[in-house]
């Protein structure tokens, strides 16, 4: 058995590569992915009776294969990692609320049978805490346990739980078999809870190891009326890298939030489909977006809506992998392929600019960088095939100097927003676009 504890994120080499943070968590492998399993684990289908229930996403990240290693070996591939008679308990913040909650678990990346011995699911107290009353098994099947075969992911059964807005879930799992990591989501930006043994129903962990990355857990959603769900999609920035650990101060988080308050819009949810480090065009840090949109985007319940905020890593990743440098023609042009998804199952697509980035590290930032954000931006301030365009670089930019982030909204690697700079975007978005 390996020990899972050696890290406070995805991968302890990626710490070497500050200010681009987590951008460089992982590899060049190309991904041939499978969202099979359940077949009606998604409905994508407006909802226009507001008393009809339907599945919603209140909770999801995308899945990345833990085991990537950087291309040209410009990073050591990451240690074997494993459970093995463990628990692990892992706390969701939920976007909208509803009842017969279901968690799916995700083998995408394995290449070996994924075995569950048991899994439960409760409201999440402080640190490992969990409110024991509301405590419930999840089966699969009508069985406590499942064995999802290499490549595929499964819905847990409907729950008795009933769960609210903008509340915490645990979902614990307990891996009496070995069990290596793989699928799993490498910046979670939350702290997760792993103890020896069979702890499923414990009220809270006694000296746990921690990590912050998800493992196996990619959803959770709910039976709910009317409504509908906001998926963001993109890159670090949509992820949260540069907010406070267990804060929920990413920015999809903030705009959840005005979601919540906003009487037209009640009913739906925000979910966050980020994966730091992903580019359009090419597979980095996950597989890229044109190869996962369909499944983290489309195949979401309850999709309703889609903001795009992807290209930046596209740009910069120029610098470290020369090969696969990108003009902006092939970057908005991938914005296109995307768009067009979107479009051909029903979704309302809202595009935002690329950020800011001057003075982050060389040779990520340049002059050639630089030169093709403007084009891009330029390129989405001027789509009339979108229901919207969400200003983001405009939002977060230095008044004196628009090529850097406002020092106030800097999380300190002058790319990343801070907690105030992901407040700003969320409060950059015109909700009447959400229609």
């Amino acid at each position: 058995m390996t020990s899972p504890i050696y890290r406070s994120s995805f991968r302890s080499w990626s710490a070497s590569l500050l200010p681009v943070a987590a951008l460089l968590t992982a590899a060049l492998l190309p991904a041939t992915l499978c969202a099979c399993g359940d077949e009606d684990s998604a409905d994508t289908t407006e909802n226009t009776d507001p008393l009809q229930p339907q599945r919603l996403m209140t909770w999801a990240v995308s899945p990345q294969d833990y085991n990537e290693t950087f291309p040209g070996g410009a990073l050591p591939p990451p240690m074997p990692l494993s459970l093995e008679n463990q628990t692990l308990r892992q706390v969701m913040h939920l976007a909208v609320g509803g009842s017969m909650a279901r968690v799916r678990l995700s083998n995408l990346f394995g290449t070996a049978p994924l075995s569950v011995a048991g899994a439960h699911i409760a409201r999440a107290g402080a640190a490992s805490a969990i409110d024991a009353a509301s405590d419930v098994p999840l089966t699969f099947g009508g069985q406590a346990g499942v064995t999802i075969p290499a490549g595929q992911e499964q819905w847990s059964d409907p729950s008795s739980l009933e769960l609210s807005p903008g509340e915490d879930v645990a979902v614990t799992l307990f891996l009496s078999e070995l069990a290596p990591v793989s699928t799993v989501h490498g910046v979670g930006s939350q702290t997760q809870f792993i103890v020896p043994g069979n702890a499923l129903s414990a009220a809270t962990f006694s000296d746990p190891q921690t990590i912050t990355s998800y493992y196996w857990v990619t959803g959770i959603d709910v039976s709910a009326p009317g409504g509908g769900v906001i998926v963001t999609f993109g890159d670090s920035i949509t992820d949260g890298v540069g907010s406070t650990l267990d804060a929920n101060h990413r920015y999809p988080n903030y705009l959840a939030e005005r979601v919540r308050a906003e009487a037209r819009l009640a009913g739906y949810g925000v979910i966050d489909e980020g994966i730091s480090g992903n580019r359009i065009l090419n597979d980095v840090a996950g597989p890229s977006a044109l190869s996962r949109f369909g499944r983290d985007v489309n195949g979401q319940s309850g999709a309703s809506h889609v903001i795009i905020l992807i290209g930046i890593n596209d740009l910069g990743f120029s610098g470290f992998v020369p090969a696969q440098a990108v003009t902006a023609e092939q970057v908005t042009g991938g914005l296109s392929t995307l768009i067009a998804e979107a479009k051909q199952v029903g979704l309302q697509v809202l595009l935002a600019t690329l950020t800011p980035l001057q003075g982050t590290m060389a040779p990520y930032y340049s002059e050639q960088t630089e030169a093709l954000r403007g084009a891009v931006n330029a390129w989405i301030r001027t789509q009339a095939d979108v229901d919207g365009v969400i200003d983001f670089d405009q939002a977060t930019q230095d008044p004196s100097n628009p090529l850097a982030l406002q020092a106030a909204y800097d999380s300190g690697d002058h790319l990343h927003p801070n907690d105030a700079g992901y407040q700003a975007m969320a409060d950059a978005i015109d909700l009447g676009l959400l229609r």
